[in-house]
């Protein structure tokens, strides 16, 4: 099942009982549904949870029957549709229209008064016209409306309620859209999913998560090449000393300091630092290491000299 599936199948577990908001939500699917004309309205949708939830509410609302109904047992896309003049008669008085001139359908604000009906009608926006991909890939949602007017008056009410909105055109349709995860979760909630909101939320954190571990292992492998690096400069100074017989005339603190840094190349200097006996600091690793790389300069200097002289 999709993210958007599983949105509204949460959607549709809120029983439809208040007239005002049935009402509401009833307009919402109506406006961002496929077809609403005098002469027929069209619903299709692939969710079976609203093709089963689309006759209460329309009963509930509006007082109607659908015309057209899916087929039992049918798959895919799900069809609902209205034919009847008297029943589209009723529904466009009840929304708030004429009949007679409905080329321009538009929000009516007065059926929208209360919040919770607001809230409703947002619902069946989205029910009917609505989308949010995975939040595991990306972040969006969208409402898609074939009316231009019920578009930007629905992002009036969108920004009366603080929600930042975007509007865009495509294919003939008019899409009111959200890309930032904040909103989406506080508008999955304003709907009526707050499960969904929080699986968003979750995903996000995950996403940081994520994020900050891939950071982490970046840094730390590229702190290791380093590491790996330096360590194989110092133990190329080390091996010069030695075959030169001079590293057994050292100090025994800088002999046990060569042995270690052969012994564990991929250390850095303050793991290096701890292996001694006792533990030194950083920084005195740092110096007798450097102490070990000029005496071995000092002397491959000293054997080139001695090989011109001869």
């Amino acid at each position: 099942m999709s993210f958007s599936a599983e949105v509204k199948n949460e959607l549709c577990r809120e029983e439809v009982e208040r007239g005002c908001c049935a009402l509401g939500e009833a307009l919402g699917v109506l406006l961002f549904s496929n077809t609403f004309t005098a002469e027929e309205i069209r619903i299709v949708t692939e969710s079976v949870d609203f093709a089963q939830r689309l006759p209460k509410l329309f009963r509930r609302a509006l007082g109607v029957s659908f015309d057209q109904l899916p087929t039992e047992g049918a798959g895919g896309k799900l069809l609902f549709a209205i034919h009847d003049r008297e029943k589209l008669e009723r529904i466009f008085e009840l929304c708030g229209f004429s009949i007679v001139n409905s080329l321009v359908l538009h929000v009516n604000f007065a059926l929208l008064e209360k919040d919770c009906c607001r809230r409703a009608f947002l619902r069946g926006a989205f029910l009917a016209g609505g989308s949010v991909t995975d939040p595991e890939k990306r972040y969006h949602l969208e409402l898609s409306t074939t009316h231009r007017s019920a578009s930007r008056e629905t992002e009036n009410l969108l920004r009366d309620m603080d929600l930042t909105v975007k509007l865009t055109e495509r294919k003939g349709s008019h899409i009111l859209y959200f890309k930032q995860s904040e909103i989406i979760e506080t508008v999955l909630t304003v709907i009526g999913a707050p499960i969904s909101a929080m699986a968003v939320m979750e995903a996000k954190i995950n996403k940081n998560w994520r994020n900050i571990a891939n950071r982490k292992t970046n840094c730390d492998s590229a702190n290791l090449d380093k590491t790996v690096a330096a360590a194989g400069e110092q133990i190329a100074a080390i091996e010069k000393l030695e075959e030169q017989g001079l590293l057994s005339q050292l100090p025994e603190k800088l002999q046990e300091t060569a042995r270690l840094r052969v012994d564990y190349p991929e250390e850095n200097l303050a793991e290096l630092a701890q292996l001694h006996v006792p533990p030194l600091s950083k920084s005195a690793v740092n110096h007798r290491i450097r102490k070990l790389i000029r005496l071995a300069k000092e002397a491959e200097a000293a054997k080139g000299e001695g090989s011109q002289g001869g």
